[in-house]
Protein backbone atom coordinates (compact mmCIF):
# COMPACT_ATOMS: atom_id res chain seq x y z
CA UNK A 1 0.00 0.00 0.00
CA UNK A 2 1.36 3.57 -0.28
CA UNK A 3 0.75 6.52 2.24
CA UNK A 4 -2.23 6.82 3.83
CA UNK A 5 -3.95 8.90 6.29
CA UNK A 6 -6.49 8.90 9.27
CA UNK A 7 -10.21 10.42 8.97
CA UNK A 8 -11.69 9.15 12.37
CA UNK A 9 -11.93 5.92 14.30
CA UNK A 10 -14.29 3.64 15.48
CA UNK A 11 -14.59 1.77 18.65
CA UNK A 12 -11.16 3.64 19.69
CA UNK A 13 -9.68 1.66 16.16
CA UNK A 14 -8.45 4.28 13.64
CA UNK A 15 -9.53 4.45 10.11
CA UNK A 16 -7.31 5.45 7.51
CA UNK A 17 -7.30 5.88 3.93
CA UNK A 18 -4.58 4.88 1.65
CA UNK A 19 -3.87 7.32 -1.47
CA UNK A 20 -5.08 4.31 -4.14
CA UNK A 21 -8.64 4.09 -2.40
CA UNK A 22 -9.02 7.78 -3.55
CA UNK A 23 -7.97 6.69 -7.11
CA UNK A 24 -10.33 3.54 -7.09
CA UNK A 25 -13.60 5.39 -5.73
CA UNK A 26 -14.25 7.90 -8.44
CA UNK A 27 -13.88 4.19 -10.80
CA UNK A 28 -15.94 2.71 -9.27
CA UNK A 29 -18.71 5.57 -8.90
CA UNK A 30 -18.07 6.02 -12.50
CA UNK A 31 -18.32 1.67 -13.53
CA UNK A 32 -21.65 1.91 -11.39
CA UNK A 33 -23.16 5.09 -13.08
CA UNK A 34 -22.02 3.93 -16.38
CA UNK A 35 -23.74 0.44 -16.10
CA UNK A 36 -27.02 1.79 -14.36
CA UNK A 37 -29.24 1.30 -17.30
CA UNK A 38 -28.44 -3.23 -16.69
CA UNK A 39 -27.97 -3.29 -13.23
CA UNK A 40 -31.36 -1.60 -12.64
CA UNK A 41 -32.78 -4.46 -15.04
CA UNK A 42 -31.26 -7.32 -12.74
CA UNK A 43 -32.83 -5.69 -9.82
CA UNK A 44 -36.35 -5.46 -11.37
CA UNK A 45 -35.89 -9.22 -12.34
CA UNK A 46 -34.63 -10.53 -9.14
CA UNK A 47 -35.95 -8.05 -7.11
CA UNK A 48 -39.32 -7.13 -7.83
CA UNK A 49 -37.67 -3.51 -7.49
CA UNK A 50 -40.06 -1.34 -9.77
CA UNK A 51 -37.08 1.21 -10.59
CA UNK A 52 -37.54 3.46 -13.34
CA UNK A 53 -34.22 3.37 -15.26
CA UNK A 54 -35.19 6.57 -16.79
CA UNK A 55 -35.85 8.78 -13.74
CA UNK A 56 -31.79 8.14 -13.02
CA UNK A 57 -30.93 9.55 -16.42
CA UNK A 58 -32.48 12.93 -16.46
CA UNK A 59 -29.71 14.38 -16.43
CA UNK A 60 -25.87 13.49 -17.53
CA UNK A 61 -24.33 13.61 -14.54
CA UNK A 62 -26.89 12.15 -12.30
CA UNK A 63 -26.27 8.26 -13.09
CA UNK A 64 -22.22 9.46 -11.72
CA UNK A 65 -23.90 11.38 -8.32
CA UNK A 66 -26.09 7.88 -7.63
CA UNK A 67 -22.87 5.58 -8.47
CA UNK A 68 -20.67 7.32 -6.48
CA UNK A 69 -23.45 7.13 -3.22
CA UNK A 70 -23.22 3.68 -4.30
CA UNK A 71 -19.69 3.09 -4.27
CA UNK A 72 -19.61 5.45 -0.87
CA UNK A 73 -21.76 2.55 0.93
CA UNK A 74 -20.17 0.15 -0.35
CA UNK A 75 -16.83 0.92 0.94
CA UNK A 76 -19.12 1.70 4.46
CA UNK A 77 -19.92 -1.56 4.16
CA UNK A 78 -16.30 -2.95 3.83
CA UNK A 79 -15.31 -0.81 6.85
CA UNK A 80 -18.03 -2.53 8.97
CA UNK A 81 -17.03 -6.09 7.62
CA UNK A 82 -13.52 -4.99 8.99
CA UNK A 83 -14.52 -4.19 12.05
CA UNK A 84 -16.96 -7.55 12.41
CA UNK A 85 -12.47 -9.21 12.39
CA UNK A 86 -11.18 -6.10 14.20
CA UNK A 87 -13.98 -6.03 17.77
CA UNK A 88 -13.66 -10.50 17.51
CA UNK A 89 -10.21 -9.69 17.49
CA UNK A 90 -10.49 -7.24 20.54
CA UNK A 91 -12.59 -9.62 22.32
CA UNK A 92 -9.70 -12.56 22.79
CA UNK A 93 -7.06 -9.62 23.83
CA UNK A 94 -5.63 -8.87 20.37
CA UNK A 95 -4.96 -4.77 19.98
CA UNK A 96 -5.71 -3.60 16.18
CA UNK A 97 -3.80 -1.08 14.94
CA UNK A 98 -5.83 0.16 12.16
CA UNK A 99 -8.59 -0.62 9.73
CA UNK A 100 -7.14 0.79 6.41
CA UNK A 101 -9.26 1.03 3.22
CA UNK A 102 -7.18 1.11 -0.10
CA UNK A 103 -7.04 -0.30 -3.92
CA UNK A 104 -8.82 -3.97 -3.11
CA UNK A 105 -11.37 -3.08 -0.36
CA UNK A 106 -10.03 -2.82 3.43
CA UNK A 107 -7.43 -4.60 5.55
CA UNK A 108 -7.88 -5.29 9.54
CA UNK A 109 -4.09 -4.28 10.60
CA UNK A 110 -4.02 -7.03 13.67
CA UNK A 111 -1.16 -6.65 15.81
CA UNK A 112 -0.42 -10.65 16.08
CA UNK A 113 -2.57 -13.23 14.51
CA UNK A 114 -3.75 -15.82 16.70
CA UNK A 115 -2.53 -19.45 16.33
CA UNK A 116 -5.64 -21.19 18.02
CA UNK A 117 -7.60 -22.51 15.36
CA UNK A 118 -11.02 -21.52 17.25
CA UNK A 119 -10.11 -18.05 17.64
CA UNK A 120 -9.03 -17.49 14.10
CA UNK A 121 -11.97 -19.31 12.97
CA UNK A 122 -14.22 -16.79 14.73
CA UNK A 123 -12.12 -13.60 13.97
CA UNK A 124 -12.24 -14.77 10.16
CA UNK A 125 -15.90 -15.56 9.87
CA UNK A 126 -16.90 -12.35 11.43
CA UNK A 127 -16.56 -10.57 8.52
CA UNK A 128 -18.46 -12.57 5.72
CA UNK A 129 -20.97 -12.46 8.92
CA UNK A 130 -21.10 -8.87 9.09
CA UNK A 131 -21.43 -8.65 6.12
CA UNK A 132 -24.53 -10.57 4.63
CA UNK A 133 -26.65 -8.81 7.81
CA UNK A 134 -25.67 -5.48 5.72
CA UNK A 135 -27.03 -6.91 2.85
CA UNK A 136 -29.98 -8.37 4.79
CA UNK A 137 -30.53 -4.49 6.12
CA UNK A 138 -29.88 -2.75 2.95
CA UNK A 139 -32.72 -5.37 1.56
CA UNK A 140 -35.17 -4.27 4.45
CA UNK A 141 -34.42 -0.58 3.81
CA UNK A 142 -35.14 -1.11 0.17
CA UNK A 143 -38.28 -2.91 0.53
CA UNK A 144 -39.72 -0.52 3.23
CA UNK A 145 -38.54 2.56 0.33
CA UNK A 146 -41.16 4.09 -1.71
CA UNK A 147 -40.85 3.50 -5.20
CA UNK A 148 -40.97 6.73 -5.99
CA UNK A 149 -37.33 7.53 -4.84
CA UNK A 150 -36.01 5.49 -7.55
CA UNK A 151 -31.97 6.59 -6.40
CA UNK A 152 -32.23 5.43 -2.99
CA UNK A 153 -33.99 1.92 -4.16
CA UNK A 154 -31.18 1.71 -6.60
CA UNK A 155 -28.49 2.32 -4.08
CA UNK A 156 -30.23 0.00 -1.21
CA UNK A 157 -30.63 -2.60 -3.88
CA UNK A 158 -27.27 -2.59 -5.30
CA UNK A 159 -25.96 -2.74 -1.85
CA UNK A 160 -27.75 -5.40 -0.66
CA UNK A 161 -26.49 -7.68 -3.83
CA UNK A 162 -23.09 -6.33 -3.29
CA UNK A 163 -22.55 -7.09 0.38
CA UNK A 164 -23.91 -10.36 0.34
CA UNK A 165 -21.75 -10.99 -2.88
CA UNK A 166 -18.98 -9.79 -0.41
CA UNK A 167 -19.11 -12.22 1.93
CA UNK A 168 -19.58 -15.27 -1.07
CA UNK A 169 -16.58 -14.34 -2.36
CA UNK A 170 -14.56 -13.32 1.14
CA UNK A 171 -15.07 -17.44 1.72
CA UNK A 172 -13.31 -18.75 -1.15
CA UNK A 173 -10.82 -20.66 0.71
CA UNK A 174 -7.90 -18.39 -1.17
CA UNK A 175 -5.55 -17.70 1.69
CA UNK A 176 -5.15 -15.24 3.22
CA UNK A 177 -8.52 -13.73 2.47
CA UNK A 178 -11.27 -14.88 4.76
CA UNK A 179 -11.77 -17.95 3.09
CA UNK A 180 -8.23 -18.91 3.36
CA UNK A 181 -8.42 -18.22 7.24
CA UNK A 182 -11.18 -20.31 8.29
CA UNK A 183 -9.47 -23.10 5.67
CA UNK A 184 -6.07 -22.52 7.57
CA UNK A 185 -8.17 -22.72 10.91
CA UNK A 186 -9.50 -26.20 10.22
CA UNK A 187 -6.64 -27.45 8.65
CA UNK A 188 -4.43 -26.21 12.47
CA UNK A 189 -7.34 -28.65 14.24
CA UNK A 190 -4.87 -31.82 13.88
CA UNK A 191 -1.77 -30.39 12.84
CA UNK A 192 0.81 -27.83 13.64
CA UNK A 193 0.31 -24.19 12.88
CA UNK A 194 3.00 -23.87 10.71
CA UNK A 195 2.05 -27.25 8.65
CA UNK A 196 -1.45 -25.48 8.03
CA UNK A 197 -0.62 -22.58 7.08
CA UNK A 198 1.74 -23.91 4.69
CA UNK A 199 -0.75 -26.07 3.21
CA UNK A 200 -3.53 -23.35 3.16
CA UNK A 201 -1.11 -20.71 1.19
CA UNK A 202 -0.26 -23.73 -1.01
CA UNK A 203 -3.87 -23.72 -1.70
CA UNK A 204 -4.44 -19.80 -1.78
CA UNK A 205 -2.12 -19.69 -4.54
CA UNK A 206 -3.40 -22.28 -6.49
CA UNK A 207 -7.01 -19.92 -6.33
CA UNK A 208 -5.09 -17.09 -6.78
CA UNK A 209 -3.53 -18.05 -10.52
CA UNK A 210 -7.05 -19.68 -11.27
CA UNK A 211 -8.40 -15.97 -10.23
CA UNK A 212 -5.51 -14.56 -12.17
CA UNK A 213 -6.30 -16.97 -15.59
CA UNK A 214 -9.95 -15.96 -15.20
CA UNK A 215 -9.39 -12.27 -15.18
CA UNK A 216 -7.15 -12.29 -18.54
CA UNK A 217 -10.02 -14.07 -20.14
CA UNK A 218 -12.95 -11.47 -18.82
CA UNK A 219 -10.17 -8.33 -19.45
CA UNK A 220 -11.23 -8.11 -15.30
CA UNK A 221 -8.60 -5.82 -14.01
CA UNK A 222 -9.21 -5.95 -10.79
CA UNK A 223 -9.63 -9.64 -10.20
CA UNK A 224 -6.49 -9.40 -12.03
CA UNK A 225 -4.79 -7.42 -9.17
CA UNK A 226 -6.66 -9.31 -6.58
CA UNK A 227 -5.18 -12.94 -7.88
CA UNK A 228 -1.47 -10.43 -7.63
CA UNK A 229 -2.22 -9.27 -3.71
CA UNK A 230 -3.16 -12.77 -2.89
CA UNK A 231 -0.68 -14.78 -4.17
CA UNK A 232 2.24 -12.87 -2.80
CA UNK A 233 0.20 -12.11 0.70
CA UNK A 234 -0.21 -16.05 0.80
CA UNK A 235 3.41 -16.41 -0.07
CA UNK A 236 4.71 -13.57 2.32
CA UNK A 237 2.75 -14.56 5.13
CA UNK A 238 3.24 -18.55 4.69
CA UNK A 239 7.18 -17.57 5.16
CA UNK A 240 6.69 -15.27 8.06
CA UNK A 241 4.74 -18.57 9.90
CA UNK A 242 7.24 -20.72 8.87
CA UNK A 243 10.29 -18.00 10.08
CA UNK A 244 8.13 -17.68 13.51
CA UNK A 245 8.30 -21.69 13.94
CA UNK A 246 11.72 -22.23 13.26
CA UNK A 247 13.31 -19.34 15.43
CA UNK A 248 10.85 -20.62 18.43
CA UNK A 249 12.81 -19.42 21.86
CA UNK A 250 16.10 -18.20 19.34
CA UNK A 251 17.22 -15.06 20.83
CA UNK A 252 19.21 -12.56 18.90
CA UNK A 253 22.28 -13.24 20.77
CA UNK A 254 21.98 -16.77 18.86
CA UNK A 255 22.28 -15.71 16.18
CA UNK A 256 24.04 -12.55 15.63
CA UNK A 257 27.18 -11.52 14.47
CA UNK A 258 29.42 -11.19 17.92
CA UNK A 259 31.11 -7.70 18.80
CA UNK A 260 34.54 -9.60 18.42
CA UNK A 261 33.69 -10.53 15.00
CA UNK A 262 32.94 -6.80 13.81
CA UNK A 263 34.32 -4.36 11.57
CA UNK A 264 33.99 -1.31 13.44
CA UNK A 265 34.71 2.52 11.76
CA UNK A 266 35.74 5.22 14.05
CA UNK A 267 34.48 8.82 13.23
CA UNK A 268 37.31 10.56 11.90
CA UNK A 269 37.42 8.28 9.04
CA UNK A 270 37.71 9.85 4.89
CA UNK A 271 34.30 8.11 3.33
CA UNK A 272 37.20 7.98 0.62
CA UNK A 273 38.30 5.08 3.46
CA UNK A 274 35.39 3.64 4.58
CA UNK A 275 33.88 3.23 0.82
CA UNK A 276 37.64 1.23 -0.24
CA UNK A 277 37.36 -0.85 3.17
CA UNK A 278 33.17 -1.60 2.40
CA UNK A 279 34.88 -3.02 -1.77
CA UNK A 280 37.57 -5.09 -0.22
CA UNK A 281 35.79 -6.66 2.83
CA UNK A 282 32.53 -6.50 1.51
CA UNK A 283 30.71 -5.23 4.48
CA UNK A 284 28.14 -2.44 3.50
CA UNK A 285 27.39 -1.09 7.16
CA UNK A 286 29.53 -0.53 10.02
CA UNK A 287 29.00 0.45 13.90
CA UNK A 288 30.96 3.87 14.45
CA UNK A 289 32.54 3.90 17.89
CA UNK A 290 33.91 7.36 19.36
CA UNK A 291 35.35 7.75 22.61
CA UNK A 292 33.33 8.84 25.70
CA UNK A 293 34.49 11.37 28.14
CA UNK A 294 36.49 8.84 30.74
CA UNK A 295 38.67 7.53 27.43
CA UNK A 296 36.68 4.45 26.41
CA UNK A 297 35.36 3.33 23.62
CA UNK A 298 31.56 3.79 23.05
CA UNK A 299 28.81 3.33 20.24
CA UNK A 300 27.75 6.93 18.83
CA UNK A 301 26.35 5.41 15.64
CA UNK A 302 26.09 3.98 12.16
CA UNK A 303 27.00 4.59 8.23
CA UNK A 304 26.13 2.53 5.72
CA UNK A 305 26.78 2.40 2.08
CA UNK A 306 24.08 4.55 0.99
CA UNK A 307 25.55 7.45 3.68
CA UNK A 308 28.63 7.07 1.89
CA UNK A 309 27.16 7.31 -1.85
CA UNK A 310 25.25 10.96 -0.70
CA UNK A 311 29.08 12.24 -1.18
CA UNK A 312 30.22 12.70 -4.54
CA UNK A 313 33.09 11.11 -5.30
CA UNK A 314 35.77 14.11 -5.87
CA UNK A 315 35.11 15.48 -2.32
CA UNK A 316 35.08 11.75 -0.61
CA UNK A 317 38.66 12.77 0.99
CA UNK A 318 37.32 16.10 2.32
CA UNK A 319 34.33 14.42 4.58
CA UNK A 320 34.21 11.70 7.21
CA UNK A 321 32.12 9.12 8.63
CA UNK A 322 30.94 11.81 11.35
CA UNK A 323 29.40 13.64 8.51
CA UNK A 324 27.33 11.22 7.22
CA UNK A 325 27.01 8.29 9.70
CA UNK A 326 23.16 8.08 11.60
CA UNK A 327 23.00 8.80 15.08
CA UNK A 328 18.60 8.13 15.07
CA UNK A 329 19.72 4.24 15.47
CA UNK A 330 17.49 0.89 15.79
CA UNK A 331 19.13 -1.16 18.64
CA UNK A 332 17.86 -4.46 20.58
CA UNK A 333 19.12 -6.39 23.09
CA UNK A 334 20.79 -10.10 22.71
CA UNK A 335 18.05 -11.58 25.14
CA UNK A 336 15.41 -10.66 22.48
CA UNK A 337 13.46 -12.92 20.33
CA UNK A 338 15.20 -13.26 16.76
CA UNK A 339 11.63 -12.61 15.71
CA UNK A 340 11.70 -9.41 17.54
CA UNK A 341 14.52 -8.27 15.50
CA UNK A 342 13.23 -9.36 12.07
CA UNK A 343 9.98 -7.85 12.87
CA UNK A 344 11.66 -4.39 13.94
CA UNK A 345 14.07 -4.62 10.47
CA UNK A 346 10.75 -4.94 7.98
CA UNK A 347 8.75 -2.10 10.27
CA UNK A 348 11.86 0.11 9.72
CA UNK A 349 12.49 -0.97 6.02
CA UNK A 350 16.58 -1.91 7.16
CA UNK A 351 18.80 -4.24 6.78
CA UNK A 352 20.45 -4.59 10.52
CA UNK A 353 20.20 -4.19 14.05
CA UNK A 354 22.87 -3.46 16.65
CA UNK A 355 22.84 -5.28 19.72
CA UNK A 356 23.51 -3.46 22.67
CA UNK A 357 23.84 -3.98 26.28
CA UNK A 358 23.17 -1.63 29.01
CA UNK A 359 21.96 -1.69 32.88
CA UNK A 360 19.11 0.96 32.39
CA UNK A 361 17.61 -1.32 29.49
CA UNK A 362 14.98 -4.51 29.93
CA UNK A 363 15.87 -7.36 27.78
CA UNK A 364 13.43 -6.69 24.99
CA UNK A 365 12.87 -2.78 24.82
CA UNK A 366 8.98 -1.56 23.89
CA UNK A 367 10.59 2.13 22.75
CA UNK A 368 12.97 2.77 20.11
CA UNK A 369 15.35 5.10 21.54
CA UNK A 370 19.35 6.19 20.68
CA UNK A 371 22.06 4.84 22.09
CA UNK A 372 23.18 5.97 25.14
CA UNK A 373 26.87 6.43 26.79
CA UNK A 374 26.24 3.23 28.98
CA UNK A 375 25.44 1.53 25.56
CA UNK A 376 27.74 -1.62 25.32
CA UNK A 377 28.15 -3.24 21.40
CA UNK A 378 27.80 -6.57 21.84
CA UNK A 379 27.36 -7.60 18.38
CA UNK A 380 25.10 -6.77 14.94
CA UNK A 381 21.87 -8.96 13.60
CA UNK A 382 21.50 -8.11 9.86
CA UNK A 383 19.16 -9.89 7.56
CA UNK A 384 22.20 -11.82 6.32
CA UNK A 385 22.67 -13.47 9.53
CA UNK A 386 18.97 -14.59 9.88
CA UNK A 387 18.15 -15.66 6.46
CA UNK A 388 21.91 -17.82 7.12
CA UNK A 389 20.09 -18.71 10.13
CA UNK A 390 16.69 -19.82 9.03
CA UNK A 391 18.81 -21.89 6.33
CA UNK A 392 20.63 -23.83 8.85
CA UNK A 393 17.15 -24.24 11.22
CA UNK A 394 15.31 -25.07 8.10
CA UNK A 395 18.34 -28.20 7.10
CA UNK A 396 19.96 -29.17 10.46
CA UNK A 397 17.25 -28.15 13.07
CA UNK A 398 20.35 -26.49 14.98
CA UNK A 399 20.59 -22.41 15.48
CA UNK A 400 24.41 -22.70 15.17
CA UNK A 401 26.10 -26.70 14.26
CA UNK A 402 29.59 -26.59 15.18
CA UNK A 403 31.83 -24.63 12.68
CA UNK A 404 29.23 -23.05 10.81
CA UNK A 405 30.32 -19.28 10.83
CA UNK A 406 28.38 -16.40 11.14
CA UNK A 407 28.32 -13.02 8.61
CA UNK A 408 27.29 -9.82 8.90
CA UNK A 409 26.90 -7.76 5.75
Amino acid sequence: MMKSFRIGSLFGIPIKLDLTFLLVLPLFAYLIGAQIGPVVEILNTSMNAGIDAGALTTEWWLPYVVGLTAAIGLFVGVVLHELGHSLTAQRYGFPIDSITLWLFGGIAALSEMPEDWKQEFNIAIAGPIVSVLVGIASYVLFSITPEAFSGTRFVLGYLAVLNVALAIFNMIPAFPMDGGRILRALLARGQPYAKATQQAAGIGKFFAILMGLFGLLSVNIILIGVAFFVYIAASSEAQQVTMKAAFQDVTVGDIMTPAGDLHTVEPETPISTLIQRMFTERHTGYPVIGQDISGGQRLIGLVTLSDARGIDPVERDAYTVEDVMTTDLQTISAGSDAMTAIERMQKHGIGRLLVVDSDHRAADRLHDEPPRDDDELVGLISRSDVMTAFDIVQKSGSVNPVGQPRTAD
